[in-house]
């Protein structure tokens, strides 16, 4: 029988990295949100102009960081973002403690840990293509996908009872000495990693800022992913303050089924994850893509109906568990597919400008989505987002696109603990 195929030491670290920094951003879920609250006395108002503001104006900020990066070596940007992640999460608890943070200082250290989180991955994609064969990225994508849906599972109820036993700032602590671990972990993945072919100009060109949508917007491929990506993920998001609102106000659901109706299916993106280099390898890799994106559009739509009592609750449970084991397929699959089509010399741009885009649509979708609630209703809202959902499909692309230039897709060797 064969056992967990090995990526190599230097993807050991890297993925080492990933899991620490992960772990400590899921257990700090909703922290900035909380201490506004629980310390500060924030309101409505203030709590979703956090959500909104830090990430939006940090996707701004990130842009001609895409650039920048891509001129210089990507192990030293990731570990700068790192600590750069690290001292802005410090500076709460040292100013809590001295009895002097601000809202204003929460809105600041937002936008900053959004940028460096947008350099970060930015800079990561371009490490991990350059650090792997094309026949391992799926394999890599989906152990960090499945990372991620890990922590999701496991973080927010921990970080959740630490800001019980132990004061509001307890998780941004946790959150910044994970980043601290991270640093050290890219560090250890050694220094191997090539000078840029061609020296550019230390200040990027205002047209340079522009190329990773450019690259993205031309290829006929990654058009309709990226325009299919940012409706599905920002409705989504959307979606979820409704959702609150409907279970622990409407139908008074306690807190601690909302948590658990969100954490339990978070293993269906273990198993999404698992799954998708063997769909890949047997469907092949646009089939995949087509069916999974169709398949996790259908399932939001469910929420609207949530009623009270154990029937809701198992009601919104199987809904999350089908939403996210589709995402947990799709997300690697497009990641690597995402990789695959972007030459190396522009990958940072490209992956900067996806991410900005995506944070700042899930930003002002957000922000809208709080009004419509507002105005009528929690489940209302709800419907709406779903209903949209179910038209997402239409921007999936129809037809396969040979990779690059006129090249095949990148082969898949599936082992039985791939993943």
């Amino acid at each position: 029988m064969a056992g967990r195929r090995s990526l190599g030491r230097r993807f050991g670290w890297l993925w080492g990295a990933y899991a620490v920094s992960t772990a400590g951003t899921w257990l700090a879920f909703d922290a900035f949100a909380l201490i506004a609250v629980l310390a500060l006395g924030a309101g409505p108002t203030q709590v979703s102009l956090l959500a909104a503001v830090g990430p939006a104006v940090g996707a701004a900020v990130s842009v001609p960081l895409g650039p920048w990066v891509e001129i210089r070596r990507k192990r030293p940007v990731m570990i700068a973002a790192d600590l750069v992640r690290c001292v802005m999460l410090l500076s709460i608890p040292v100013a809590f403690t001295a009895g002097r943070l601000g809202f204003g200082q929460l809105l600041l250290v937002s936008v900053a840990v959004a940028a460096a989180d947008i350099t970060f991955n930015a800079a990561a994609g371009a490490f991990l293509k350059d650090l792997l064969p094309r026949r391992d990225l799926l394999v890599a994508n989906g152990r960090f996908e499945a990372t991620t849906w890990t922590a999701s599972m496991v973080g927010p109820p921990l970080g959740g009872a630490a800001i019980g036993l132990f004061g509001p700032v307890t998780t941004v602590v946790a959150d910044a000495v994970s980043y601290l671990l991270s640093a050290i972990g890219i560090r250890a993945v050694g220094d191997t990693e090539k000078h840029p072919a061609r020296p550019r100009p230390a200040v990027p060109r205002a047209g340079e800022l522009l190329d990773g949508w450019r690259h993205i917007l031309a290829d006929p491929a990654l058009r309709p992913l990226f325009l299919n990506s940012l409706l599905v993920n920002s409705l989504i998001m959307a979606a979820s303050p409704p959702l609150l609102v409907l279970m622990v106000d409407d139908l008074h659901f306690a807190p601690w089924q909302y948590a658990l109706a969100f954490a339990v299916p978070c293993t269906g993106g273990l198993l999404g994850s698992r799954l998708a280099p063997r769909l890949v390898a047997r469907h092949g890799l646009h089939r995949v893509l087509l069916t999974a994106g169709v398949l996790r559009a259908c399932w939001p739509i469910g929420l609207a109906f949530t009623g009270p009592g154990v029937p809701g609750l198992a009601l919104i449970v199987l809904v999350e568990f089908g939403l996210i084991t589709c995402c947990g397929v799709f997300n690697p699959v497009l990641a690597t597919h995402r990789l695959d089509r972007t030459p190396g010399d522009r990958v940072t741009r490209t992956l900067a400008a996806w991410s900005a885009t995506g944070k700042a649509t899930t930003a002002v979708t957000t922000a809208l989505w709080g009004v419509l609630a507002a105005r009528t209703g929690p489940r209302t809202a709800i419907a709406l987002a779903g209903a949209l959902l179910l038209a997402t499909p239409l921007l999936l692309p129809r037809r396969e696109h040979t990779t690059g230039a006129g090249s095949e897709p990148a082969p898949v060797t599936v082992h039985s603990d791939d993943g």
